[in-house]
C-alpha cells in the first residue's frame, strides 16, 4: 500500500507541478488542459455528445477530474511496479510526457517548447517523490511475529516518517494547482475587457418587432426571462480552457476567396460596432425540451459590411468562422445577405462580450445552430467554396447545414412537480429563429389543443414567451406543447434525437395535482 501510494503521490505532485508553471510562465501551457483539448477533438462525436448531455456545462469539469483520477492511479500502478524495477517509473513519467507533449503540438495556443520544459521539469520532480517515498517506505522493518522492542522502535520511527514525507508530498500536491491557478489569473484579461467603451448602438434590422427597452416580458415565477442574463446565458463549447485574448494585440483577418482581404483591429472593430439587434442561440445538442438555448441582445458589425468591403468572388460561398483555439464553423455565404442577422459582435446584452462567451468577438447568425454559425474568440473569418472546407463538427457526423428546427418547451409547472388544484400558469417559450413564433398551443392529457396567449415579439430572431391559464383538476397530468411559426409550418411531432441536425418533438411535462 506505502509503495502504491508513493506513486500516486508522485504522479499528483507532478501534476501539480505543470499547473503552477503555468501559472508563473504565461507561454506555459496547462497540460491538463491541453491534454483535454486533445481529447475533444480525437473522441468520437457521440462520446462528446453523450459528455454534454450528461454533464451539461460541466462536462470540461468533469473530464479534467477524469484525466487527474486516470493520471493519480497509473502513478499507483507505476510506485507498485518501480519497487521492483526501478526503471519502469522513468519510463511510465516519460509516456505520460509524450502524450502531454503529442497534446500541445496540436494546441494552436501551447507552445511546444515550454511545454517539453514544464514536462521535464514535473517529472523530475514527480520521480524525486515517488523515489524519496518509496526509500522512506522500504525502511521501515517488518514487524510481524516479532516481539523485539528496538525494532518495534525503529518501525515507529519508519512509518512517522513516511506519513509525514506523504503529508508533505499531498500538501505539495494541493498547494501547487491551487497556486498555479491564483498567479494565472495575471494572465486573465477580465482587466482589459472592462476597460471597453461600447458604442452607442443603433437599433437592428427591420425584423426587430418591439424595442426591447419597452419589453419587460411576461411575470410568471418560472418562466424563462424574455433576455437571458449574462451569468445564466448556456456556454457550449470544445475549449477545455477558456482562451484569454488580449484586445490590444488582436486583429481579425477577412481572407479567402475576396478581392480585397483586410484586418481590423479591435480599436477599429469597435468603432464600427453600433449595430444591435437580440438573437436567441441555440446549441444542436439540444435535447426536445432543454436548456441549452438563450437569448440576448448583441451589439456589433453588420456581417454583410465587413464581406462588402472584402469582395466576395463567386467561389466563395462559404463563410467559415476560425477561432484562436483552432475551431472552425461554417454556413452558406447566401445567409450574410438574406436579410437575417449576421453580426460580428463584440457586446452581449449591453455590455463587452463576456470572456466565455467569445471576448474580443465571435460571430452570431440567427436561424442556425451554433455548431455551424456561432465562432468563439474569432481570430478569422474566411471565404471558402462551400464544399471544399468543413466546419469542426462536419466530419463528427453532423450536418453540414444546420437551420434550427421550430421547437417549444414548457417552463412552468416544472416536471415531475406536485401543484395545488385550481387555476395555475402553464407557460414557456417557443422559437423559429429567422422565421418567428405564430401560435403555441397546449395539449392536456388527451384534451384538445388549446392557443396559449404570445408575449411580445422583440424580433422573429428571438424566441417568444408563451401563456396559458389552466384550471387544474386533482389527479395526474400530462402537458404538451408544440408551436408553429410564422411560414404556417407546425413544429414536428416525431421524436428525433439532436444528432445529425437537430431534435424534434413535442415537449411534454408530468405533474400531480393535489386538493387545495
Amino acid at each position: 500500500m506505502r509503495r502504491r501510494l508513493a506513486g500516486i503521490l508522485g504522479a499528483a505532485v507532478a501534476l501539480g507541478t505543470t499547473e503552477l508553471m503555468a501559472g508563473i510562465f504565461e507561454p506555459v501551457p496547462s497540460l491538463v488542459g491541453t491534454v483535454g483539448e486533445a481529447v475533444i477533438d480525437l473522441s468520437p462525436s457521440r462520446l462528446v455528445k453523450f459528455g454534454i448531455r450528461t454533464f451539461g456545462t460541466n462536462d470540461k469539469l468533469a473530464l479534467g477530474v477524469g484525466i487527474v483520477i486516470i493520471s493519480v492511479l497509473a502513478g499507483g500502478a507505476l510506485g507498485r511496479a518501480a519497487a521492483r524495477r526501478w526503471w519502469v517509473a522513468p519510463l511510465g513519467f516519460a509516456a505520460f510526457g509524450a502524450v502531454g507533449l503529442a497534446a500541445a503540438a496540436r494546441d494552436p495556443l501551447a507552445s511546444t517548447g515550454w511545454a517539453l520544459l514544464t514536462i521535464a521539469v514535473a517529472s523530475a520532480v514527480g520521480l524525486f517523490t515517488l523515489y524519496r517515498m518509496l526509500a522512506v517506505a522500504d525502511s521501515v522493518p517488518e514487524t510481524v511475529g516479532t516481539i523485539d522492542i528496538a525494532r518495534s522502535a525503529a518501525a515507529d520511527a519508519g512509518r512517522r516518517r513516511f506519513v509525514l514525507t506523504a503529508t508533505a508530498a499531498s500538501a505539495a500536491a494541493i498547494i501547487a494547482p491551487a497556486l498555479g491557478r491564483r498567479l494565472r489569473q495575471r494572465f486573465n484579461v477580465e482587466a482589459a475587457r472592462s476597460d471597453v467603451v461600447l458604442a452607442t448602438p443603433t437599433q437592428g434590422s427591420a425584423a426587430t418587432a418591439t424595442p426591447v427597452a419597452a419589453t419587460t416580458g411576461l411575470e410568471v415565477e418560472g418562466l424563462s426571462p424574455l433576455v437571458t442574463p449574462n451569468s445564466d446565458f448556456y456556454r457550449i463549447d470544445t475549449a477545455f480552457l477558456t482562451p484569454q485574448v488580449d484586445p490590444s494585440g488582436w486583429t481579425l483577418k477577412i481572407r479567402g476567396e475576396v478581392d480585397n482581404p483586410f484586418e481590423l483591429t479591435f480599436d477599429e472593430l469597435l468603432e464600427m460596432a453600433t449595430h444591435e439587434a437580440p438573437v436567441t442561440l441555440t446549441c444542436v445538442s439540444n435535447e426536445v425540451g432543454g436548456d441549452l438555448i438563450g437569448n440576448a441582445v448583441w451589439t456589433g458589425v453588420p456581417l454583410v459590411d465587413l464581406l462588402d468591403r472584402a469582395g466576395v468572388r463567386p467561389t466563395g460561398t462559404q463563410v467559415v468562422g476560425r477561432s484562436v483555439d483552432g475551431f472552425t464553423a461554417g454556413f452558406p455565404t447566401d445567409l450574410a445577405y438574406d436579410g437575417r442577422e449576421a453580426m460580428v459582435a463584440v457586446g452581449m446584452n449591453g455590455e463587452p462580450l463576456p470572456i466565455p462567451h467569445g471576448f474580443p468577438a465571435r460571430l452570431v447568425v440567427a436561424g442556425v445552430y451554433g455548431y455551424v454559425s456561432a465562432t468563439k474568440w474569432l481570430d478569422a473569418i474566411e471565404l471558402t467554396d462551400f464544399d471544399s472546407v468543413d466546419g469542426y463538427w462536419i466530419p463528427r457526423g453532423w450536418s453540414k447545414l444546420g437551420p434550427i428546427k421550430t421547437q417549444s418547451r414548457v417552463d412552468v409547472p416544472r416536471d415531475r412537480t406536485t401543484i395545488t388544484a385550481g387555476m395555475v400558469p402553464v407557460a414557456g417559450v417557443a422559437w423559429a429563429q429567422s422565421r418567428g413564433i405564430e401560435r403555441v398551443e397546449v395539449q392536456i392529457d388527451d384534451g384538445p389543443w388549446v392557443d396559449a396567449d404570445l408575449g411580445d415579439e422583440l424580433s422573429i430572431n428571438t424566441w417568444r414567451q408563451w401563456l396559458l391559464p389552466w384550471n387544474a383538476t386533482p389527479g395526474r397530468h400530462e402537458i404538451r406543447v408544440r408551436a408553429t411559426d410564422s411560414t404556417g409550418m407546425v413544429q414536428p411531432m416525431e421524436h428525433q434525437p439532436p444528432r445529425p441536425d437537430g431534435a424534434t418533438g413535442y415537449h411534454q411535462v408530468t405533474v400531480q395535482v393535489e386538493e387545495a
